[in-house]
């Protein structure tokens, strides 16, 4: 990989990881479209590493506090009752999904999983998915407005259940195309949660994993055709420009639909399927031989 590769998928890491058309299908993709090596699943979890870094820095006086109050809710069982405490052990139980099933599917992450077909297929159909979740969230919202309807979930509401269905939502995006916060947003609009709560939570959820997942997979580099020089630069972009994204997106969520970010996935999965008939790509385009 050289500096100019490095750039360009860092750019792309860090406008695509907050917004939910999925960060991995997207550097995936341009890998191919360019004619690059793929840049792999090892690239993919430390450049997040920087995003990630971005959440911290964004979010950094939820986690203050949710750190705070866990680690006093450890000898102090009068804190156990605090919602930021309660937030942090919710964290780490949301966090039980993707940390088994990284583990037991690692194989199939970094080979069959990033077929371009398969990635393809989990555009659409998520597209659709979160298309509905938001439709019906928006419905919802407005049938409060006129009638008797359970009030929208905020994160006060979160227990044990539905931490662990937003954990399983995350682990989905151990497939490519999936999108880490498409899938947990649409698993809370669908569980009534507001946008905001299932973004902020998503996010949130999000700081574990893929720190974790970045900081195992930092053996990698050196091997094959990702260094550390490029790897490091392409981190470092994507913070600066995730930074700005996620300000941007928290914006965004308040008063707008997600069916921008449904048309695109459906449409970009389509093209795909369409070039890879054609021929234009294969379904392993930019992976080693074997």
């Amino acid at each position: 990989m050289n500096w100019f590769e490095s750039l360009v998928l860092g750019l792309v890491q860090g406008l695509t990881e907050f917004l939910p058309i999925s960060s991995s299908a997207h550097l995936r993709l341009t890998a191919a479209f360019a004619g690059w090596h793929d840049p792999g699943a090892a690239f993919t979890a430390i450049t997040q590493i920087g995003t990630e870094a971005a959440v911290l820095i964004y979010f950094r006086q939820d986690i203050g506090r949710i750190l705070s109050a866990w680690f006093r809710s450890l000898t102090d069982k009068a804190m156990r009752s605090d919602h930021d405490a309660r937030m942090g052990w919710l964290v780490i139980v949301g966090s039980i999904p993707i940390g088994v099933l990284g583990v037991t599917l690692k194989d199939h992450i970094e080979g069959p999983f990033r077929d371009l077909r398969l990635i393809a297929t989990t555009l659409i159909v998520m597209g659709v998915v979160l298309g509905v979740a938001d439709r019906l969230a928006a419905r919802a919202q407005e049938g409060g407005r006129h009638r008797a309807s359970p009030d929208p979930k905020t994160l006060r509401d979160l227990g044990v259940k539905d931490g662990l269905i937003f954990g399983l939502c995350q682990a989905m995006a151990l497939i490519p195309g999936v999108s880490r916060s498409g899938a947990t947003i649409s698993g809370g609009l669908l569980m009534n949660y507001t946008r905001e709560a299932a973004a902020r939570y998503s996010f949130l959820l999000a700081v574990p994993a893929v720190l974790a997942s970045g900081l195992f997979e930092l053996k990698a580099v050196g091997e094959g055709h990702v260094a550390w020089g490029p790897t490091v630069f392409a981190t470092v972009v994507a913070f600066g420009v995730g930074y700005a994204v996620i300000a941007w997106f928290m914006k965004f969520i308040t008063t707008r639909s997600f069916m921008p970010f449904v048309v695109y996935r459906i449409v970009l999965g389509l093209a795909l399927f369409a070039l890879i008939w054609l021929g234009v790509l294969t379904p392993d385009a930019g992976q080693p031989s074997h």
